[in-house]
């Protein structure tokens, strides 16, 4: 695989979890395990060819408009998931990461979550975000509301907000701007997901649902991002 060509920062919506297990008639938490697992398999596979950074959306702001079992679920699950991937991707030395704002998570979560970024904050191998209870709009705000702080404490100035300031109160702060973004499920929009960070990656959507994302999925996507034309708003 050309090194020069291949995204540096592949971001995921993994869409389509409910449907896969209603197609099945399973109960809907089983599709977002089926879900969990497949996304193990896809952050392994990025770190065997060499992705730097992989972010996915795991859990929305919106997310907590769903029904409170499945909500429940979610949260049991992305424990169990932080606790278990993070010794898997301890010994593939895989780093992980997550963006969002966490106060509203449960004191359990947010241990799990700080026992993770601890395990493998030293490994070298891929950085792996999840974003969870994260919004674009939400981040944006978030960002805004700091700097204006900032300013009233005579931090910085007015004139020295800049896109590059602006992007270091974001969660992804330090972190490249995706350069492919996929979307599975058939869904065609963005959902809030990297709002800002967004404005120039290359798109790609699947009508398969993320429990069906394979590896091949994966090669395919690095595949025609390799053919697209970046200009970056030049001609």
């Amino acid at each position: 695989m050309d090194e020069k060509l291949k995204p540096k920062h592949i971001a995921i919506i993994m869409d389509g979890n409910r449907r896969w297990a209603k197609k099945r008639n399973l109960p809907v938490k089983l599709g977002h395990k089926e879900g969990a697992e497949t996304l193990k398999k896809i952050v392994r596979y990025a770190n065997k060819i060499g992705i730097e950074y992989i972010t996915v959306y795991a859990f929305s702001t919106e997310n907590w408009k769903r029904s409170k079992d499945e909500v429940d679920a979610l949260m049991n699950l992305l424990t169990n998931y932080l606790e278990d991937f993070s010794k898997e991707a301890d010994t593939e030395n895989i780093v992980i990461r997550v963006l969002g704002n966490l106060k509203p998570l449960s004191k359990e979560l947010q241990q799990s979550i700080e026992k993770t970024i601890k395990r493998t904050e030293n490994n070298t191998g891929t950085i792996f975000n999840i974003a969870l209870n994260y919004g674009g709009r939400d981040e944006i705000i978030n960002a805004v509301k700091n700097i204006s702080e900032d300013v009233k404490k005579e931090k910085i100035k007015i004139d020295e907000i800049s896109e590059e300031l602006f992007s270091n109160y974001l969660y992804t702060k330090n972190i490249p701007d995706p350069d492919l973004l996929i979307r599975t499920s058939g869904e065609l929009r963005l959902s809030g997901f990297l709002t800002w960070q967004s404005v120039y990656s290359e798109f790609l959507f699947f009508d398969k649902l993320w429990p069906d994302f394979t590896e091949k999925d994966l090669d395919y996507s690095i595949e025609v991002f390799k053919k697209r034309n970046r200009k970056f708003g030049a001609k």
